[in-house]
């Protein structure tokens, strides 16, 4: 575990959890976002541990989780500590499979955050992002337009307490027998925490998108506390 501090004493303090399948890149993405973390006044602690969640003081002090850790096993003892951390103030974030696609045996890990990964369409495809019109007020995406997006679109189960701000479509095929469209961006609350989640992130130049990268970040300030 790595641990970079900011000289003010003050700081709020974010703690990155990344790790699991390395198809999704997981250091390189969070160290996209490590910069403006500091910028924004936080103290950025790593963890390539998942034992993390079981150090309920740390969490107790931790402002907002990143998590960026595809597929792997939660323990009971750190499944209910995250969730613990959240219900009592923590903010947790994160993006693609690294956050819907964690943990898949973990029902209290899939309710934290509202949504699981099911499955994505071979390879990658040109698609929109819709924001929802009704919520353009909301910080994560105000100002924000609908855009486009080169990459994995993904199918989800998600929870009907969820607050969706942007959706993808999925066409009728020989699959599907109606479009459906789907969650792809949302909030959630957990208690005294809020959950940010981001379907989209499979890889680094996803956020080059001026728009992923600004709801992104704006996700992360969003659910902290």
């Amino acid at each position: 575990m790595g641990v970079c501090d900011l000289v003010t004493s003050e700081a709020r303090q974010a703690l990155v959890v990344r790790g699991g399948w390395e198809g999704h890149r997981p250091v390189e993405t969070t160290e996209l976002f490590l910069p403006f973390l500091r910028e924004h006044g936080y103290t950025v602690r790593i963890s390539e541990s998942l034992d993390v969640y079981t150090d309920a003081g740390l969490l107790a002090a931790t402002d907002l989780v990143v998590q960026c850790w595809t597929m792997g096993e939660l323990s009971g003892e750190q499944s209910a500590g995250l969730s613990a951390a959240v219900r009592a103030g923590t903010g947790l974030a994160g993006w693609h499979g690294g956050i819907v696609d964690s943990f898949r045996g973990d029902l209290g890990y899939q309710l934290l955050t509202g949504g699981q990964f099911l499955m994505h369409p071979a390879g990658f495809s040109e698609h929109g992002v819709t924001l929802v019109k009704e919520r353009a007020d909301h910080p994560v995406i105000e100002g924000l337009t609908d855009f486009r997006v080169h990459t994995e679109k993904y199918w989800l189960a998600t929870d009907p307490l969820i607050d969706v701000l942007a959706t993808t479509e999925f066409a009728a095929d020989e699959e599907r027998s109606r479009p459906v469209t789907m969650p792809a961006v949302w909030t959630r609350s957990w208690g005294a925490g809020r959950v940010f989640v981001s379907a989209i992130g499979h890889k680094p130049d996803d956020f080059d998108v001026p728009e992923v990268r600004t709801l992104t970040e704006r996700g992360l300030l969003w659910a902290s506390r």
